[in-house]
């Protein structure tokens, strides 16, 4: 029996002594091992605790019915972010990133005293060039809001051009940013290290990772893994992921366009080639646009902000990659803090006419030379009285946003409805002024010549170099999409649908307008009477004889606008009518004597 005893006592002893050792063991990490967090970790630890929020039943809390209703809209309300945030939408990401700093807080237990464990604000040298970007962009966030990526790279002069041996580029360095962490003496309260915290984890779980703050600041567009070497290749050649060479991979190549100028952000990457693909697979979301796959390698659509947003992957492309195209950084119309040249006045005056006159204007230039900006801008030279029907591919002009007081109606062809049947339900829309956005295709330009001659006034962008290659497209696509088979008369249905090209360059990031061209066409004259003259005539109409002149009416010369050349009588009349009787004299008195003769 005292055996029995001994062996009964014996064994509470040991149950207690192993029930309070493992109690210290389960408590102990939140203390102990709190330095030993990761970014890693905590992102998987945000992402459970809001996955538990999410999966958790409230009938199962046995709470009253105002409690219950409140916990339902607050777990909605936090599904309903979670889905917003990562679709451009910058309301959803704060809400998301406040809840992650009280996750942070209550769940993790950082504080000031630890939190420098897990990103080491307490040692620069330890910093990362990313954190140091990070942080510094965070604080120029505070004074500077959306604008502050733009004020950083003008304080520091950082979009100068960088010569390398023959070689011209430009390149925002890591030694640059290191020398502007130093400069700015920077001192973090705990609840700053705790937003750069915040900010880190939430790109990694539900943002753009490296390039989410930059993808909202007021800029022309950021871009990934469009140069290196893809992943694939060299994952095949070498084991480039264990390398000392991984910045060559394209999953660390991450690009900027600023103010005209293409940017590549050296310092900074993904880090992994599964975070780019991440990345590219969530930032064309926004609408359920459809699946990026291997059969549909691309797919262009649009973000919650308006940005313009390309993706592509493999096998259609050799590498993954993305491109974010932004507009919201022109919010100033202003046209004269725009087009800043000598004898801008003149420009602006004749570019206003143009448009008060309803003449057909087609913007050109390269990619980045400021067409859409253009475009945008005079659309506050037509009349309010004028009601605009707009068409593009993507919704990226944004005119209701930027003119809240005009009658726009903005269309687009999906994947169910043609483009083709787009325009023909935009005509029973009462418009008057139609905008074709961007032609990038036969089909658009066959549309540009339809809807010239229909409406009021149309206005579009086009990628040609010259007018005459300008002219050459719209005739290629007459003759392949508008039902014509004769050349010539092909030409002669573009250049009586067109009256004005005005062509954009971009120099080193000076944005300009190069020249403006008015297509004049050839006049119609009566065959002669007598039948070899006839004959001669008809073959010289069918053979070399074009269907139009170009004349330059204004051109940039020596860094000042220039007026070369007046309006034809064709223009003229066209403007002539649609101004009101004041507006007639001051446009006459514009070019003076230029003028005076042809309207006599």
């Amino acid at each position: 029996m005292l055996n029995i005893v001994l062996i009964f006592l014996i064994s509470i002893i040991a149950f207690l002594f192993l029930f309070y050792m493992g109690k210290e063991d389960v408590s102990a990490p939140k203390e102990m091992n709190i330095d030993l967090y990761t970014i890693p970790y905590l992102v998987q630890e945000v992402k459970n605790t809001f996955e538990g929020i999410l999966n958790k039943n409230i009938a199962d809390l046995n709470l009253n019915r105002q409690e219950t209703i409140k916990r339902e809209k607050m777990k909605s309300l936090i599904r309903k972010n979670l889905r917003s945030c990562s679709l451009g939408d910058t309301g959803a990401k704060e809400y998301v990133k406040d809840y992650i700093k009280e996750i942070l807080q209550k769940n993790s237990g950082i504080r000031e005293d630890n939190i420098d464990g897990i990103i080491p604000f307490h040692h620069s040298a330890m910093l990362t060039p990313q954190d140091k970007f990070e942080i510094i962009l965070y604080l120029f966030k505070k004074q500077f809001q959306y604008d502050a990526l733009s004020m950083l790279i003008e304080t520091y002069h950082l979009a100068d051009l960088k010569i390398d041996g023959d070689t011209k580029h430009y390149e925002i360095t890591k030694e640059e940013v290191e020398e502007i962490y130093a400069l700015e003496s920077i001192c973090l309260h705990f609840i700053d290290k705790l937003e750069v915290l915040a900010q880190r984890i939430y790109q990694l779980y539900k943002g753009f990772g490296a390039i989410d703050e930059i993808r909202d600041m007021k800029l022309d567009g950021v871009s990934g893994g469009i140069s290196g070497i893809p992943f694939d290749f060299y994952n095949y050649h070498t084991n480039l992921e264990k390398s000392d060479h991984r910045n060559l991979n394209a999953y660390n190549s991450i690009w900027i366009f600023f103010q005209g100028k293409t940017i590549h952000l050296s310092f900074l990457g993904f880090e992994s080639q599964r975070e780019l693909v991440r990345v590219c697979k969530n930032i064309y979301r926004y609408g359920n646009p459809g699946q990026l796959s291997e059969k549909r390698g691309y797919i262009a659509n649009d973000m919650k902000d308006g940005s313009r947003v390309v993706t592509f992957r493999p096998p259609f492309s050799d590498r993954w990659a993305f491109f974010v195209r932004k507009h919201d950084s022109i919010l100033d119309m202003n046209i004269y803090n725009i087009i800043t040249d000598e004898g801008n006045e003149l420009l602006i005056e004749i570019l206003k006419w143009m448009v008060r006159g309803c003449l057909v204007i087609v913007i050109t230039g390269e990619m980045g030379s400021g067409k859409t900006t253009l475009l945008k801008i005079l659309i506050q030279y037509i009349r309010r009285t004028y009601t605009l029907r707009i068409h593009e591919q993507i919704f990226e002009l944004n005119l209701s946003r930027v003119y809240p007081d005009f009658n726009i109606l903005t269309l687009r062809e999906t994947d169910t409805i043609s483009g083709q049947e787009t325009l023909d339900i935009m005509k029973k829309t009462d418009g008057t002024v139609i905008i074709l956005g961007e032609v990038a295709s036969h089909i658009a330009a066959n549309w540009l010549v339809e809807t010239s001659q229909i409406s009021k006034m149309t206005m579009c962008s086009h990628h040609a170099r010259t007018t005459e290659d300008l002219i050459d497209n719209l005739k290629i696509a007459q003759l392949r999409v508008g039902g014509f088979h004769n050349e010539f008369l092909a030409e002669e249905q573009v250049v009586k649908a067109i009256n004005i090209d005005i062509h954009m360059e971009n120099i080193g990031g000076h944005r300009y307008i190069s020249r403006i061209t008015e297509i004049v066409p050839a006049e119609d004259k009566d065959y002669p009477v007598k039948f070899l003259p006839a004959a001669l005539e008809y073959f010289q109409r069918n053979t070399d004889r074009k269907a139009y002149k170009t004349v330059d009416i204004v051109g940039f010369e020596n860094g000042k606008y220039i007026l070369k050349n007046s309006f034809s009588k064709r223009a003229s009349n066209r403007i002539l009518m649609n101004l009101t009787e004041g507006e007639r004299e001051e446009f006459i008195n514009l070019f003076h004597s230029y003028i005076r003769e042809e309207m006599v």
